[in-house]
């Protein structure tokens, strides 16, 4: 593969016997290569992990999880795994990037079939079973499906509802869920080993939105990428509101970058939040030099906001439901600033 793909593996693994290969359903499974690529992951990791290693596919599984530098404990979690489970191993992300990790996972990965996991998503039970089936029956390059996020605390509640709205993220499939068929991305990914390695991987300059590069080189290149509803993965959101707005404001910055090298994936849905976070700035310096006109656009947003989370957030228990309005408000404003930031260094 391309893209940086040298491995300083924490043991030496050995082949697999029998690789398996697609087709033949059901009497021929293939074997499955789950990687992931972790970084500060430590309060997530260990049940994530027993999500994998619970699932009921009918053929060998194995685990490769590449390690960033992580500043808590992380690596002692995924050694203590490793330690206890074979199908584990571990290989060292140096950059703690994630397509980095991805592409290093993947060269060490023995299998047919890569399914991608991140260390804060828990996989149902048969998603293994239901993706790989899908990836034959449908002739995909890629399976995935819903980024089905759930919160414990008010404020995780909070985020978890406003990435399941159209108001919060927009009409994506892969976080509103809708009929299976082709589609532009989905969460995480079921592939086909021999597509990852023919189109080169993960794209390592992208920090974020690596996986909607990918998907759009799938697509470019003939493939398939599909959706499945049937495939819900649970995300544990940001926990804080600072959190929330670094991890929207990277994720604004790197879809201008994907914009600006694919043009024609621009579309009223990423071009909207900078259009709004410009109107309500304006208006805020208008009525700044007096003209009072220009509260329109801020007091019209947030009114629009608060009456879109009372209608949005009618489940939530009253602790989250109060945080909502400020949860979308950091959201869009985050990812507009994002977008719109000129581009410096490396915006990790």
């Amino acid at each position: 593969m391309t893209h940086n793909m040298a491995v300083e593996s924490l043991g030496q693994p050995e082949q697999a016997e029998n690789p398996g290969q697609l087709g033949n359903f059901p009497g021929s499974w293939p074997t499955v290569s789950v990687v992931m690529a972790v970084l500060n992951e430590e309060k997530h990791l260990a049940e994530a992990v027993q999500t994998i290693l619970d699932q009921d596919y009918p053929a060998a599984l194995e685990l490769v999880i590449a390690l960033g530098p992580s500043r808590d404990r992380t690596d002692a979690v995924a050694e203590t795994l490793a330690a206890e489970h074979p199908q584990i191993r571990l290989v060292r992300n140096p950059s703690g990037r994630t397509p980095h990790g991805l592409n290093l996972a993947v060269q060490a990965a023995q299998n047919p079939v890569i399914a991608r996991v991140d260390g804060h998503s828990l996989l149902p039970a048969g998603y293994l079973r239901t993706a790989v089936a899908l990836l034959e029956t449908v002739g995909a390059d890629n399976v995935g499906g819903v980024m089905a996020a759930e919160g414990k605390t008010p404020f995780e509640q909070a985020v978890a509802k406003a990435m399941t709205t159209r108001l919060g993220i927009g009409p994506a499939p892969f976080h509103q869920g809708g009929a299976a068929g082709p589609a532009e991305t989905v969460y995480l990914g079921v592939f086909r080993r021999e597509t990852l390695l023919r189109l080169g991987g993960y794209d390592e300059t992208y920090v974020r939105a690596q996986d909607w590069e990918l998907n759009y080189r799938i697509r470019r290149a003939g493939g398939l990428v599909y959706f499945s509803p049937d495939l819900r993965v649970t995300y544990r959101p940001r926990g804080t509101f600072s959190g929330l707005a670094r991890q929207f404001f990277t994720t604004g910055r790197w879809r201008r970058s994907l914009v600006r090298r694919y043009p024609s994936s621009a579309n009223v849905r990423y071009l909207t939040p900078p259009a709004v976070l410009i109107a309500v700035t304006g208006g805020l310096l208008a009525a700044l030099f007096g003209k009072r006109i220009g509260l329109a656009a801020p007091v019209g947003y947030v009114a629009s906001v608060v009456a879109g989370a009372a209608v949005t957030g009618r489940s939530l228990p009253p602790a989250a439901r109060a945080r909502l309005p400020f949860v979308y408000m950091t959201m869009h404003g985050a990812w507009a600033a994002g977008f719109l930031a000129p581009p410096s260094g490396d915006p990790r």
